[in-house]
């Protein structure tokens, strides 16, 4: 049996009240709630009671939901896995989670490790008109697992975040009161699979009763082509990274157009908000649509800070009275990220960390203690995560984002520590010494990394010294070919530049902010 405020027990309740209302719709296709709530427990049945970690080659499609859910049924642990990662990426999360079982993709060859039990997921078709049945009864606590996802670490190692059914089911209970939802919402499936946003998306959707549209168009690439199938779909939720949101508001100031009328809630996070982009924003015709600036941690469960930027409900947020023009001195206020949701306690630390606690922390690092010791830390009696996010309270509670304590960055809204791409580019044999650093483009951030040539190994009859121009291409073009062989693509730097040297702090340490000073002009 599941615990009473259980995920599952408020998803089988809109499965109760909205037993024919569409779940999901996927390109013009729809499946109800009981048909998805059959294939759940039919994916539970498969899997049979406790199966363990249960890792999943996530593709944008009901498939993955109803695997999501059935394994969430049977009590398992949800590993989300990219079947476009490198297969060495793949094994290396696979054996940091503990996957015991993977449920791989329809006519799949995947190659697995010795040990892991491949489980095939239930047809659709053979379960969609079956009276559902209960899994065999497993019992399930606050404190289990209910999914792992991976963040960062400078080792080059993925770090496995183990979540408990706790943590989530109290965020997804939040975000449906944060967002409004109701079951005449129709929202869009846009996040990867392989991230927790895509969170944020559906297990709210799904245990209100609304409706999680999945559609090609969304992805392909032409913004005309996404609103258009907005429209079409009658979407009225976007959840959208701040980068992405910021391309969009590029487009419609260009195209002098706005959203279609259907959208009333646009989700951003990931990276800080433009304040320029806000201006644009505010400049359209959107005053009757919410956008919601959101701040969070893996570690900390989706989303924990939040606030109204624009819309109808702006009227009480600080977000309306962020300067469209240049502040004193020419310098931007800052877009404000938030205040803590309900659920949500928060600390600040003497240099300004922000610290979260509350019953939306994950249980720590699967097994690193040591790091889960670094970053889970005690403050009285109570039990925080310390975020190394440098923020700033402002009189009305709202927190500003001030930098970072640490090294890491944001790529595609994905916390990237420079030192786990440094140590797979130092495992090419070519390569020498290694300095990775973040680089502002436009709205968002890329990585460039600065590389020196090692002395070559017996029997290369390239020489160090005198190297030619040539000599530097085809070394980064190796190293880049090297990466995406090895990681998935948001490590790979969008820059590799051969140097002759780095440049060392007075410690004698790599530093990446004068190595990026020294060469960002150079060219590969």
């Amino acid at each position: 049996m599941f615990y009473p405020h259980d995920l599952m027990n408020d998803f089988a309740g809109a499965v109760g009240r909205h037993p024919d209302r569409p779940a999901i719709a996927y390109n013009g296709r729809t499946l109800t709630y009981s048909q998805l709530h059959a294939w759940a427990r039919a994916t539970g049945r498969r899997l049979g009671p406790r199966p363990g970690v249960v890792g999943v080659l996530a593709s944008r499609s009901p498939a993955t939901v109803a695997a999501l859910l059935g394994i969430l049924a049977a009590g398992g642990t949800y590993v989300p896995i990219d079947p476009a990662y490198p297969w060495p990426r793949r094994r290396a999360l696979m054996s940091a989670s503990g996957c015991a079982t993977l449920i791989p993709p329809t006519d799949s060859t995947e190659p697995t490790e010795p040990g892991v039990r491949l489980v095939d997921l239930p047809s659709h078709a053979a379960e969609a008109g079956r009276v559902t049945a209960e899994t065999d009864a497993v019992v399930v606590a606050g404190d289990d697992p209910a999914y792992i996802l991976f963040t960062s670490g400078s080792t080059g190692a993925p770090k496995p975040v183990v979540t408990p059914r706790r943590a989530i089911a109290v965020v997804t209970g939040a975000l449906r009161e944060l967002f409004g939802l109701a079951p005449e919402d129709r929202v869009l499936q846009f996040a990867s699979l392989n991230w927790d946003t895509c969170f944020e998306e559906i297990l709210p959707t799904l245990t209100t009763g609304a409706t999680l549209v999945f559609h090609d168009h969304a992805h392909s690439g032409s913004f005309h082509r996404m609103l258009r199938m907005i429209a079409a779909e009658r979407i009225t939720v976007l959840d959208l990274p701040s980068a992405f949101w910021h391309e969009l508001v590029r487009h419609l100031v260009d195209e002098g157009a706005t959203l279609p009328a259907c959208v009333r809630l646009v989700v951003i996070g990931g990276e800080a908000v433009s304040a320029a982009r806000l201006a644009d924003w505010r400049a359209l015709d959107t005053g009757g649509i919410r956008l919601v600036n959101t701040y969070g941690c893996t570690e900390t469960t989706l989303i924990t800070h939040a606030i109204d930027l624009h819309g109808p409900l702006a009227a009480r947020g600080a977000g309306e009275r962020v300067p469209t023009e240049p502040a004193a001195g020419g310098v931007r206020e800052r877009v404000p990220m938030g205040r803590p949701l309900p659920h949500v306690r928060q600390h600040l630390g003497e240099d300004g960390e922000l610290l979260v606690g509350g019953p939306s922390l994950a249980l720590g690092y699967r097994g690193l203690p040591e790091a889960t010791a670094e970053r889970f830390v005690e403050v009285g009696s109570e039990r925080y995560f310390r975020t190394g996010d440098r923020v700033g309270l402002a009189a009305d509670g709202t927190l500003t984002h001030e930098g970072r304590l640490d090294h890491e960055l944001k790529i595609r809204g994905i916390r990237v520590d420079p030192g786990e791409v440094e140590a797979q580019i130092s495992g090419h044999p070519r390569v020498g010494a290694v300095a990775v650093a973040g680089v502002t483009v436009a709205d968002h951030t890329t990585l460039a990394a600065y590389i020196v040539a090692g002395r070559p190994a017996d029997g290369d009859t390239t020489t160090v010294p005198g190297r030619s121009a040539d000599d530097d291409a085809t070394l980064a073009a190796d190293v880049r070919d090297y990466l995406r062989d090895r990681v998935p693509c948001h490590l790979v730097p969008s820059r590799i530049t051969v140097v002759p040297e780095l440049v060392y702090t007075a410690s004698g340490k790599v530093d990446r902010a004068g190595s990026h000073r020294r060469y960002a002009s150079a060219t590969v």
